[in-house]
């Protein structure tokens, strides 16, 4: 069975001109948790704005009701506890954390070294243990750090893995990779790491974000990330419907989704997002 994290209203609303409106991100939440039957969805960043915090909170008030709390998730960061506040006032329980997933990263955009960075990631996971706030962590820019500085990618891993993490996540975070490099990379985080539970996420920048994921899932990833109608920030990420056609199709595996729905919710997110999908 294939997991399916659905981040439509967080990285997808990252498309450019895209901004739904408050009652429209519910709207979402509703179809992709009922309706589709998605495993995880990732709705927001923390800290972005004050009507970004009060939809998380009436998402988050409205999933409680459900009883899909655990199955809500918020981008958040490696600031202390600030993330962890706005993540836990607005009713989170899942806190997505964004780490540095390559040296260049670390070095150049945080201006840090691995063991300081390594340093402020644990704290915020004390923090998280502490405020009962379960964590995925995002390796970011993992794509280029599995090729160009491995070595800081398996530190990371190897001091982090006896952590309290649900989830280690693998972005493509610029596009970049092919389906033999994916199928590459990911077999050497699933050999090195056959304990740990990891999810990929592609963009894409060269029109291959879903072979991509063919290439991740055959590789034994249990758990890829997509958009509806492939909505995302520069070229977009993977679409649901594509990626659900594969899966089930091409590699003969089952995943949680309705397939029945997904026609009827691509068309109500066409609407909302304005963006049009060629018929």
């Amino acid at each position: 069975m294939i997991s399916i994290l659905d981040t439509t209203l967080r990285d997808g609303e990252q498309t450019s001109e895209v901004s739904f409106a408050a009652q429209e991100k519910l709207s979402i939440a509703r179809l992709l948790l009922e309706d589709l039957r998605v495993d995880r969805i990732e709705i927001a960043s923390a800290r972005v704005s004050a009507g970004e915090y009060d939809t998380a909170r009436k998402i988050m008030r409205w999933a409680e009701s459900k009883g899909f709390s655990d199955r809500v998730e918020v981008l958040g960061f490696v600031d202390g506890k600030d993330s962890l506040e706005w993540i836990r006032d607005a009713g989170g329980k899942v806190m997505n954390l964004l780490c540095k997933g390559s040296m260049k990263h670390c070095t150049m955009q945080l201006g840090k070294t691995p063991e300081e960075h390594l340093k402020d990631i644990i704290n915020v996971l004390n923090d998280a243990d502490e405020m009962g706030i379960s964590v995925n962590v995002y390796l970011e820019d993992w794509s280029n750090g599995i090729q160009n500085s491995p070595d800081y990618v398996y530190m990371l891993v190897d001091e982090l893995r006896g952590h309290n993490i649900k989830h280690f996540m693998l972005p493509d975070t610029l596009g970049i990779l092919n389906p033999t490099q994916v199928s590459d990379y990911c077999t050497l985080m699933l050999n090195r790491y056959p304990e740990l539970s990891f999810d990929f996420h592609p963009h894409n920048d060269y029109d291959l974000a879903v072979a991509n994921v063919y290439a991740a899932v055959k590789a034994g990833i249990q758990c890829v990330h997509v958009t509806v109608n492939g909505l995302g920030e520069r070229a977009g990420n993977a679409p649901m419907s594509s990626v659900l056609a594969v899966i089930h199709d091409q590699l003969h595996l089952q995943t949680n989704i309705n397939e029945r729905e997904i026609n009827r919710v691509s068309k109500i997110i066409e609407t909302y997002s304005g963006i049009r999908i060629p018929n």
